[in-house]
């Protein structure tokens, strides 16, 4: 008979850290190591080609490969422009349950070893084996010890490699592909810890979409140089025009702003600089951060939120101009990737470029703005 007296409740043990309250909205986040095992095959492809990106100093491109045909290639990272012919690296994408053993990728070799035997393409200088869940001890061992892989792949050559290679035929070795396979450098062969794939990926702009956890902190921008560049000169002739417009008397260059009848637009016009720059360096920003398009789409974005103002009626090219940057600091920024880091002077300056390129025009010709 059971004693209830005798037992006692139990109580789980108190947190090592407290919740916050995005966990209690959105759970506790996935470790990345762990992240990586629930992608798919072609996942893992496409993280393996954006990690590879981020070695930009080992490689002046990289390609991803995979599918029917792809002849054992799967990551490409090319050190010339000579592509295949030239010195490459391989990358092969391995997505299993469990941490690879030999006999998940004789076959590998194999392919490898016959297509560069038939000058498909030429020797990779490294090939290196990428798996999220990690590489076996015995498998480890082999890539140690170069002659005893070596070994094992020709040992089992018929049941792992002889009729995996290609569809249509089986690959005996024997003959001038023995001689080949016997002269074939092993050495090459290895892995890459998915740790440090992980690091490295978090140095692309793919990475906070993959993992989350947010954007890394915004670099201070400087205030910009006396001069203005070669690439402001179209927004900049711009902001001549409103003044002149606005002013009635032409202004040809920034210096006649400070003895105009309004020598405080010299000040606004150092003000338009800084939030052009403020866009531009978020632009810069936005390359090494997130991905391809983002800076672009909050340009529309910010283009979309402005436009009705802007073709509205004004008295002149700077009452339009400045209506325009009003309502774009007032746009809310919810859905691209870069809002939690876009302030109040981007927006802003997201005018000016798009005024750089037209898209904005402050002072039409039969305005008198002399565009």
């Amino acid at each position: 008979m059971i004693d209830y007296e005798d037992m006692k409740s139990i109580a789980p043990k108190a947190p090592v850290s407290y919740p916050s309250a995005e966990n209690v909205s959105t759970g506790l986040p996935i470790e990345k190591v762990i992240r990586v095992k629930t992608f798919s095959p072609a996942e893992w492809e496409s993280f393996t080609e954006e990690w590879a990106s981020a070695l930009k100093d080992l490689y002046i491109s990289v390609r991803r490969y995979g599918g029917a045909g792809d002849q054992g290639i799967d990551v490409a990272g090319y050190t010339t422009d000579k592509d295949l012919e030239g010195e490459w690296d391989n990358y092969q994408c391995k997505h299993y349950d469990h941490a690879l053993t030999p006999s998940d990728i004789r076959s590998e070799f194999g392919k490898l070893i016959y297509y560069s035997y038939k000058q498909n393409y030429s020797v990779p200088r490294k090939y290196y084996f990428v798996a999220p869940c990690g590489i076996g001890t015995k498998l480890t061992r082999l890539f140690r010890n170069p002659l005893e892989l070596k070994q094992d792949i020709k040992s089992n050559w018929e049941k792992y490699c002889k009729d995996k290679i290609t569809k249509n035929n089986s690959i005996e070795l024997e003959k001038d592909l023995l001689d080949w396979f016997e002269s074939f450098d092993f050495s090459i062969f290895s892995m890459k810890s998915v740790v440090e794939m992980i690091e490295q990926h978090s140095e692309t702009p793919f990475h906070s979409v993959r993992f989350g956890g947010g954007l890394p902190p915004r670099p201070a921008v400087p205030t910009p140089p006396e001069d203005h560049d070669v690439t402001e000169s179209r927004y900049v002739k711009q902001l001549l025009n409103a003044y002149a417009n606005h002013l009635g008397t032409p202004i040809n260059n920034i210096e006649e702003l400070s003895t105009s009848s309004k020598p405080a637009l010299r000040n606004d016009f150092s003000r338009q600089r800084e939030r052009f720059y403020h866009a531009e360096y978020l632009r810069n920003y936005a390359r090494d951060t997130v991905s391809d398009g983002t800076f672009e789409r909050l340009q529309q974005e910010i283009y979309h939120g402005v436009v009705d103002i802007y073709e509205n009626d004004h008295a002149d090219g700077l009452v339009r101009m400045r209506a325009t940057i009003s309502q774009a600091a007032q746009i809310a920024i919810t859905s691209n990737p870069l809002s939690t880091v876009v302030q109040t002077q981007d927006r802003q300056g997201i005018c000016h470029q798009l005024a750089n390129e037209d898209q904005l025009i402050w002072v039409s010709t039969d305005e008198g703005g002399g565009i």
